[in-house]
C-alpha cells in the first residue's frame, strides 16, 4: 500500500476510533490520523504476534480495517492516559 492509502485508512481509522470512544480529546484532526496510521500499524503487529495472521494485506481487505481500527482504539485510550492530566482549564 501506498503512503496515501495508509494516511486515508489512519484518518478513518482513528474517526472510528474516536466514534466507538466519544468524549474531549486535545488532538485535532492531524492527531487523529497520526493515531490512525500507527493504530494500523499496531492492529498489524498484533495480528501477527497474537494470531500468526498476516493481518494488514492491502487497502479494500475487511482485515486490515479491524486491525487499523482495534490499533487506534488502543493507541487513542493511551493518548487520553498521557494527555488527561494535561488540560488547561480557562476561567473567564
Amino acid at each position: 500500500m501506498g503512503i496515501i492509502a495508509w494516511i486515508l485508512i489512519g484518518l478513518l481509522a482513528g474517526l472510528i476510533a474516536k466514534a466507538l470512544m466519544p468524549g474531549k480529546d486535545p488532538g485535532g484532526l492531524i492527531i487523529t490520523t497520526l493515531i490512525g496510521i500507527a493504530g494500523g500499524l499496531l492492529g498489524g503487529w498484533l495480528g501477527k504476534v497474537i494470531f500468526g495472521v498476516d493481518s494488514i494485506d492491502g487497502f479494500f481487505d475487511l482485515s486490515t480495517w479491524i486491525a487499523a481500527v482495534i490499533g487506534s482504539v488502543i493507541l487513542l485510550a493511551l493518548y487520553r492516559l498521557a494527555t488527561g492530566g494535561r488540560r488547561a482549564h480557562r476561567h473567564t
